[in-house]
């Protein structure tokens, strides 16, 4: 009984310690008039591109904007070139980033304007994944 105690106690708290494998900060740039999604992962683990197109597992990251009568947007979401390379968790090449990635998506926003979304995204190292995982954001455009 002990020992299995232990066991759930342990695991608790890597649990715990799994939640902070990624921070994402949400912020919009005046000058370039951009908004910026950026995530910054723990070493070790990486997280997948928009642009998976195959069917062998990781859902890519999607990035959803609400729709508003106060901003625009133009164009789609960009990233910045991918690592492509072998994913031992899902046995075959995928795109993804490791460390930092900051996706930007171009946007015409009136000031005092709030932009709203969600960012859909699923993180692995080279021994498992977390579930996917839905991070809403909200940006005031001063």
């Amino acid at each position: 009984m002990f020992k299995a105690i232990l066991v759930f106690i342990f695991s608790f708290l890597g649990v715990m310690h799994l939640s902070a494998q990624i921070e994402w900060n949400f912020a919009y740039s005046e000058t370039s008039e951009h908004v910026e999604l950026k995530a910054n992962l723990e070493e070790g683990w990486h997280l997948y591109s928009q642009k998976i197109q195959n069917d062998i597992g990781p859902i890519p990251t999607s990035i959803l904007f609400k729709t508003s009568d106060c901003f625009k947007l133009i164009g789609k979401t960009n990233e910045p070139e991918s690592i492509k390379a072998y994913d031992p968790n899902f046995e075959g090449e995928l795109s993804f980033f490791e460390h930092e990635v900051v996706f930007t998506q171009k946007i015409k926003a009136e000031e005092g304007c709030r932009i709203t979304g969600a960012v859909d995204y699923m993180i692995c190292n080279e021994t498992m994944c977390l579930p996917p995982t839905v991070v809403e954001f909200s940006i005031n455009i001063d």
